[in-house]
């Protein structure tokens, strides 16, 4: 902490180029000690393993499924034995539990060590009761109505996919679209992402931009405060809204923020939120990955390829899309061991028309709740318009050269990272393209 302290004290004194890596290094070495306090702390749950244990928490997130059928719960707020304790816990449960999140669980079963951010696991454990907390999270209830309402209109399993558009509630997805989607490299338009705000946010201030200023700005903070209430506070979603809103601050001030600033800023954030993010949360690795890859990678490549013309609907979701697909491959490939060769003609061929899948989804809902006798007739846009993103995704994620299995090793990652900033690098130097006007609310 002292030598973190002296190295800000030198970039508060002397503020000079050369004096930034003192600075990310202070950053670094305050960032260890936090992060080493908070990870002792789970140090709580080590004589747990290999026992049989009875937990007490709050559902964190939306339930999923796994692959053999198994729920899955995430819980913080975590009690045992009548003592708090740190972190979250995840348990697999058999059956169905009528629990959602917020919803106060308590569960029995044998106690395993925990991976990633989660401090223990439990498999196959058991409910023993659940409890529904009045009100309750309330944007998960607003939420689930309004989807309850969607479904009146559009059939299954295409409702599912329009209420993850909106919404991003993966979890309402059949396993098998799951699948497809995830193959064909499309689970993040589906998930809680910021994909899905970023349309709203864009929609938001387009519609009130003529109005006023102020008002573009109100609006699209009402869209990131009622999206992240509907989705709760994921990683992923921590960093969509907390990017989104330093972006429209800037906007609103005429001030530009840097994507070089803009990065690690909110990620230093998130990371002073909850340290386990950096070091074990894949979510929050990949979310800031692809963010990097749609504001620094993607606008080099526009530039370089096509000048200083201003790209289309077609041409900026190819540019985002080619970007993150080869930004987030170090992180993807290490972690799973698949390579999705389908991604970019399938994120072509449905990522343009989402916008247009949520407004009809939308539209639908509102009719649903206005006027329900007219709800399937209205619907029937927005299930073909579905119907065919189901199908497509699922075709591409049929064919048997879909993914490729690769095992690379340490140094083969460290090798297309260093070809990658090379070839940004050369691509700025080529173009003198300047990265300090790009605003992802644009």
């Amino acid at each position: 902490m002292l030598v973190a302290a002296a190295l800000a004290a030198l970039g508060v004194w002397r503020r000079q180029l050369f004096i930034v890596p003192c600075v990310v290094v202070s950053g670094v070495v305050f960032g260890m000690c936090y992060g080493s306090i908070v990870s002792s702390g789970l140090e709580v749950y080590k004589p747990l393993v290999g026992a049989k244990i009875r937990l007490e928490g709050t559902v964190k997130e939306d339930l999923s499924t796994t692959a053999k059928g198994l729920v899955v719960l995430q819980i913080d707020h975590v009690r045992y034995e009548s003592k708090d304790m740190p972190g979250a816990v995840w348990v697999s449960v058999l059956g169905h539990p009528d629990a959602k999140r917020g919803d106060r669980v308590v569960v029995s079963g044998k106690a395993t060590a925990g991976f990633g951010t989660l401090a223990l696991t439990m498999f196959t454990a058991k409910v023993i009761s659940i409890s529904h907390p009045h009100p309750g999270d309330i944007g998960r209830v607003v939420r689930d109505w309004f989807a309850d309402a969607i479904r009146k209109g559009i059939p299954e399993p295409e409702a599912s996919l329009g209420i993850g558009y909106l919404t991003g509630q993966k979890s309402a997805l059949p396993p098998d679209l799951a699948t497809a989607l995830q193959i064909a490299g499309l689970s993040h338009i589906v998930v809680a992402s910021g994909y899905n705000l970023t349309i709203l946010v864009r929609l938001a201030r387009r519609a009130f931009i003529k109005a006023s200023k102020f008002l573009a700005v109100f609006s699209s903070g009402i869209m990131i405060a009622g999206f992240i209430a509907m989705t709760g506070l994921s990683p992923s979603m921590t960093r969509a809204g907390l990017v989104s809103s330093l972006s429209l601050l800037t906007w609103y001030y005429g001030r530009q923020f840097h994507p070089f600033v803009l990065l690690p800023f909110a990620a230093s954030i998130t990371v002073l939120f909850q340290p386990s993010y950096a070091w074990g949360d894949l979510g929050w690795q990949l979310s800031f990955a692809a963010f990097a890859a749609v504001m620094i990678v993607g606008p080099l490549f526009q530039n370089y390829f096509f000048g200083e013309k201003e790209p289309g609907i077609v041409r900026q979701v190819l540019g985002e899309t080619v970007a993150a697909h080869v930004v987030t491959i170090p992180i993807v490939v290490p972690a799973f061991g698949l390579l999705s060769n389908v991604a970019i003609p399938a994120n072509i061929l449905i990522v343009p028309l989402v916008p247009i899948a949520m407004l009809l989804t939308f539209i639908v809902g509102v009719t649903a709740l206005a006027v329900p006798s007219i709800a399937e007739i209205v619907g029937l846009p927005a299930s073909w318009l579905l119907h065919y993103m189901t199908f497509t995704s699922q075709y591409l994620a049929g064919l048997p050269w879909a993914q490729t299995k690769i095992s690379p090793t340490w140094w083969m990652i460290t090798a297309y990272v260093v070809v990658l900033i090379v070839v940004c690098v050369y691509m700025q130097r080529k173009t003198k393209f300047s990265l300090r006007g790009v605003n992802i609310v644009e």
